[in-house]
């Protein structure tokens, strides 16, 4: 049973879900059904990020307990989650500092600290990025050679020297760069990315909704 109810829920869910899909939800009582389903989705969602938060208390709590290797960076992570998240929950009927508003507690740490850290993360992956890119675009074949010269031509159309630097040979080049390779060549194989992308996902969902695909119970 506990195998069977979760998969017969499952099915029951995605049938309904996709033939509401071709109803009206205003006028029709299974397009009524799809709307209700979704608000217990979105219901469900608030309650796993509530699980989650406190999954990772007990697990960071756990190696604070035993002193395991790196509890300090697990105290950390208990501090922030509970220091962020219960002024955020507070009503702001009872203190301006709580809520999420403008000089809150958690916009304070949101601004002050948060997003700090992740410009400096992302100011470190972009050294790891070069790192990447200068082992990718060497120009060992015909493929690597157009894939280097389609880069240095679209790096220096996105940056202003570049972009000053490509208006010496003519004013619209930067433009037509941004014409005919990023909403051309780009766009088409991005629609070809996200096309199959969207095949996978409807792939994987009727394996689901089949019962073939098991594994978002802990099993295959």
């Amino acid at each position: 049973m506990r195998r069977t109810a979760p998969v017969i829920t499952a099915f029951v869910t995605g049938v309904v879900v996709t033939i509401s899909f071709f109803f009206n939800e205003q006028t029709t009582f299974i397009g009524q059904i799809q709307s209700g389903i979704l608000i217990w989705v979105t219901i469900i969602f608030g309650m796993s990020l509530a699980l989650g938060m406190v999954s990772i208390t007990r697990v960071n709590f756990n190696k604070v307990k035993r002193r395991q290797e790196g509890w300090p960076y697990s105290l950390l992570v208990i501090i922030s989650v509970f220091v962020m998240a219960i002024p955020s929950a507070l009503p702001v009927s009872w203190s301006p500092l709580f809520g999420r508003n403008e000089g809150s507690i958690y916009y304070w740490l949101w601004t002050r600290i948060s997003e700090p850290m992740m410009a400096t993360m992302f100011a470190m992956l972009a050294f790891y990025i070069a790192s990447a890119a200068y082992r990718a675009f060497r120009a060992r074949s015909t493929e690597s050679t157009l894939l280097l010269l389609t880069a240095v031509v679209v790096m220096l159309s996105r940056i202003p020297m570049g972009e000053w630097f490509l208006r010496l040979f003519h004013p619209s080049l930067p433009d037509w760069i941004n014409i005919y390779i990023m909403n051309g060549f780009n766009l088409s194989v991005q629609r070809g990315i996200i096309i199959g992308a969207a095949l996978g996902a409807a792939s994987m969902s009727l394996r689901i909704i089949l019962g073939i695909e098991r594994t978002y119970m802990g099993k295959g």
